[in-house]
């Protein structure tokens, strides 16, 4: 399929307008791949013909159909595993000790596509019974698109994305086969999760200040300015004395003075005192 300037211009916009994501001039192969599907479904010729059906405003819920196309869903259980333990080893039990009164700890997974990221987080807490015994742990996961929302909330994965991240053991015991290579989570681990379509740049989900928050390979595909924004959005969400992770191609340096490198625990983020948020700026 070919895809003509002016349609990946249109395409991009709307891409970026919708979720904050950039769609890059040298990646018009994402389209193609992307809307495939959609083309074959719909019956368009070419990407022009959907395009201009985009602009007549006349079908919504073929916007959407190329909104969640277009988006990166790519992750899997444990994703980069040393950034899990450091935040599991390091933050996670200094921000537990400061919430000894109550017992309870609220992570919010933005941007967790189909869940796997969410569940991992439910399965590390799972199985250090004795630790947490007694606590409420509350993991919200987010996406923009609704079809991964609905994979997350439905905690059946391939085998191959079961085994993806998973060492065989674990797979074992949190999964039951289903048949047809299908595999569905435990549902001790899905009690722990709960998921909603949302947008990281838009309202956050309740409780509305949380711990913990993880944000990883997603503002990665942004704009600067969105990518600010985005970085308030998530400065206001997380409690003062909380942490931010983000993926391994990301920083905060240079982007923003809402948050400041933690210097115990490398790749991990803290919210900027004013006196450092000066500092940065």
């Amino acid at each position: 399929m070919q895809v003509s300037q002016s349609a990946q211009r249109i395409l991009a916009s709307l891409l970026e307008a919708r979720s904050g994501q950039q769609l890059a001039t040298n990646r018009g192969w994402r389209i193609d791949t992307a809307l495939a599907a959609i083309m074959r479904e719909r019956g368009f010729g070419s990407a022009d013909e959907l395009v201009a059906r985009l602009v007549s405003n006349k079908d919504a819920d073929l916007v959407d159909q190329v909104i969640e196309a277009l988006l990166n869903n790519e992750t899997y259980f444990f994703r980069d595993k040393l950034p899990f333990d450091l935040l599991l080893g390091g933050p996670v039990q200094r921000i537990a000790e400061a919430r000894a009164a109550t017992r309870r700890l609220a992570i919010w997974c933005a941007g967790c596509s189909t869940g796997q990221e969410a569940y991992s987080l439910a399965m590390a807490f799972a199985e250090d019974v004795a630790r947490w015994r007694g606590w409420t742990i509350e993991i919200v996961g987010t996406d923009l698109s609704k079809s991964a929302i609905e994979r997350g909330k439905g905690g059946v994965y391939s085998q191959f994305e079961v085994q993806r991240g998973l060492p065989i053991m674990q797979m074992l015991r949190w999964f039951k086969e289903l048949g047809g290579q299908e595999w569905k989570i435990d549902d001790q681990l899905r009690s722990m999760v709960r998921f909603e379509s949302g947008n990281i740049i838009g309202v956050p989900p309740r409780p509305g200040r949380f711990d913990i928050i993880l944000c990883r390979n997603v503002l990665l595909y942004f704009a600067p300015d969105m990518r600010r924004l985005a970085f308030n959005r998530l400065a206001a969400s997380v409690a003062p004395d909380g942490a931010l992770m983000l993926g391994a191609g990301e920083t905060v340096i240079g982007q923003t003075d809402r948050f400041v490198s933690d210097p115990d625990c490398r790749g991990l983020y803290k919210v900027a005192t004013p006196a450092a948020a000066a500092k940065v700026a």
